[in-house]
């Protein structure tokens, strides 16, 4: 399996393509800002040819580049029906600092082919299989896209981009439009604890982890497991 990506220049939001192995259809994860000349150079450089582009979410720094990247390709892409309004007007889920800040100088258009995401459903992509886990929090429609592993760079059993679910020592925010600290809260009880130690995280931002290292260290982690430890504030990478 193959497995590439790179941050962002806006708000170093990564950009993923996962792909059974060079010269193969792919999928590409959270196109945000800026991305396209730097996506179009990683598609080359593999050979790759996208089939689908998955959203973890619907905010502006994940989406900005999605109807590009699918009108170039004729190409469907996928979000979770309690984000879809925000394809259509992402301004929804910004804070008045935030909007004020895009006020205009963005020019933003949503993508012509829209499929909706379902909780548990398995995705067949790319030649790849897909599990979605819905775990809204820092929006009401963040999911989790999870697959197996074997053959990735990692040789993990399971690969989990986790979008703004789950950062390396800490979550996505929670204090936007939408977004719910007490839900977040349950989507790591119920969506992130449960999964196996060796599972490989690829976030929104920042560098690649592991369940297991997140589960020893994470403090939002450690509180949903019971275990007690003062809560910093939330990261505030990313919208």
């Amino acid at each position: 399996m193959l497995v590439a990506g790179f941050p962002a220049d806006a708000f170093g939001t990564n950009c993923y393509v996962v792909a059974t192995g060079p010269g193969e259809q792919c999928v590409v994860v959270d196109p945000g800002i800026g991305v396209i000349d730097r996506l179009d150079a990683l598609l080359a450089e593999h050979r790759l040819h996208p089939a689908a582009v998955l959203l973890t979410h619907g905010h502006l720094d994940h989406t900005f580049s999605v109807a590009p990247v699918c009108g170039a390709r004729g190409i469907t892409a996928y979000v979770h029906p309690g984000d879809r309004e925000l394809l259509a007007d992402p301004a929804k889920a910004l804070s008045m600092d935030l909007t004020q800040l895009f006020g205009g100088r963005l020019p933003y258009a949503e993508p012509e082919d829209v499929a909706e995401l379902s909780d548990g459903a398995t995705l067949t992509l790319a030649g790849l299989e897909i599990t979605v886990d819905h775990a809204p929090g820092h929006t009401g429609g963040s999911v989790l896209f999870r697959l197996p592993g074997a053959g990735s760079p990692w040789e993990a059993d399971q690969v989990c981009l986790s979008g703004d679910v789950l950062f390396a020592g800490s979550i996505g925010r929670t204090d936007l439009p939408g977004g719910s600290m007490p839900t977040m809260l349950t989507s790591l009880r119920d969506k992130i604890l449960p999964l196996a130690d060796d599972t490989v995280v690829l976030p929104g931002h920042g560098p690649a982890t592991t369940i297991g290292r997140e589960r020893a260290t994470n403090p939002y982690l450690a509180e949903v497991a019971g275990m007690g430890g003062g809560r910093p504030a939330a990261s505030t990478r990313g919208l």
